[in-house]
């Protein structure tokens, strides 16, 4: 039995206006870093234009919980442009606004006892 930290840890991968597009549940006390490239490769592929279907987003936004330059550097590698928020950085960079999408995401999920 786990009692370092209890319940459960929402993870989820969004597009633009809200739609998740990857999904993790994880254990409490698992740290956030560690889902992140398995949710990018989670990523279904996404129609659109003609020829060879999207795999990957353009950009990436993170919270605090997401920083390591190792990760930075394996997105980028993917074609990933990382805009991850600094640990130690003080608030106020804008990238509170893009994920508040992310936030209203899983409330949602909560209101419709999805989760």
């Amino acid at each position: 039995v786990d009692r370092a930290r209890p319940g459960s840890k929402h993870h989820v991968i969004t597009e633009g206006g809200g739609i998740p597009t990857a999904f993790s549940l994880t254990g409490g006390n698992v740290n956030d870093v560690t889902q992140l490239l398995p949710l990018v490769e989670a990523i279904p592929p996404v129609r659109g234009r003609r020829g060879r279907p999207r795999r990957r987003p353009d950009a990436l936004y993170a919270d605090r919980a997401y920083d390591s330059d190792k990760h930075r550097d394996e997105l980028r590698d993917m074609g990933i442009d990382p805009q991850i928020a600094e640990r130690g950085t003080g608030h106020g960079s804008g990238l509170g606004v893009i994920r508040w999408v992310v936030e209203r995401t899983i409330a949602w999920y909560h209101g419709m006892r999805r989760l």
